[in-house]
């Protein structure tokens, strides 16, 4: 390995400062960046063009079994090292994988990414959805079922928080997003392009097996809690997963799974 690493002797160096407490960063925003965690996540983050990154942060003991990842890396971003205490103390908290970046995000607008994809396409869109982990997971399954783009509404919690793209697996770096500011907004808008939209809940009229998929399908869900408005079912077509009578429902991520298969690989 030829590339020229950075050595870092102390916690307080103002070159690794995008990294001094993650989670509490996380919580407040990093001012346009994010973090990446993991081998897998700093896979897919320098193979894809949708984000840059401005450095990595390796923990010393970790450097051996990445270089395949550091070749991957452009000469342009700086790599930075150091031992497990002050990465840990940097960070606020002990980072087992030892491997982290700091992305920039990218702001793109919901009409403007509509206009951008397939003829035929299936995108999820998401309202009010707040928890972090919910969000990866939905991710993971937009990605995993082919749907070519995720909608969130303003209330969404964000896609690029540490945890969420963690647990997506990478996922929401790969597939493209953007935001509305409400889901009527969004509805319009996937309207005035041609999708039908399928919005979910235990409430559905339609059992999910009966759908069947059009070239452009747009599946809504709504938050753990609450669900879909009362106005979201009225004007939109419902449907549900049929389960057992003694139970009340599924999480919100399993249920897109199951939504997601249907509408990927129709019967």
């Amino acid at each position: 390995m030829t590339r020229n690493l950075i050595p870092i002797d102390s916690a307080e160096d103002p070159r690794i400062a995008a990294y001094r407490n993650i989670r509490e960063r996380d919580l407040v925003g990093r001012q346009g960046r994010f973090v990446a965690e993991g081998r897998v996540v700093l896979n897919v983050l320098f193979s894809t063009s949708r984000f840059t990154a401005e450095s990595v942060f390796l923990r010393e003991n970790r450097v051996a079994g990445l270089f395949d990842l550091i070749e991957r890396i452009p000469e342009t971003v700086p790599i930075y090292t150091a031992s497990a205490s002050i990465m840990d103390e940097v960070a606020g908290f002990e980072i087992h994988r030892g491997i982290l970046a700091i992305g920039r995000k990218r702001e793109t607008s919901g009409e403007a990414l509509l206009d951008t994809l397939p003829e035929a396409a299936l995108v999820v869109a998401l309202s009010g959805i707040s928890n972090h982990d919910n969000m990866g997971s939905i991710f993971r399954n937009a990605a995993s079922f082919g749907a070519a783009a995720v909608l969130l509404t303003d209330d969404c919690c964000d896609p690029l928080y540490r945890k969420a793209i963690r647990v997506s697996v990478g996922a929401a770096l790969k597939l493209p997003f953007a935001r509305f500011s409400d889901t009527a907004t969004l509805a319009t808008a996937l309207h005035d392009r041609g999708y039908s939209i399928l919005a979910l809940s235990p409430q559905g009229k339609i059992d999910i097996a009966e759908i069947k998929r059009d070239p452009r399908h747009a599946l809504l869900l709504g938050s753990e809690g609450h669900g879909l408005s009362e106005e979201d079912m009225k004007r939109l077509p419902t449907a549900r997963i049929a389960m057992a009578p003694d139970f009340d429902s599924l999480n919100v991520a399993a249920a897109s799974a199951i939504a997601l298969h249907r509408l990927w690989c129709p019967v």
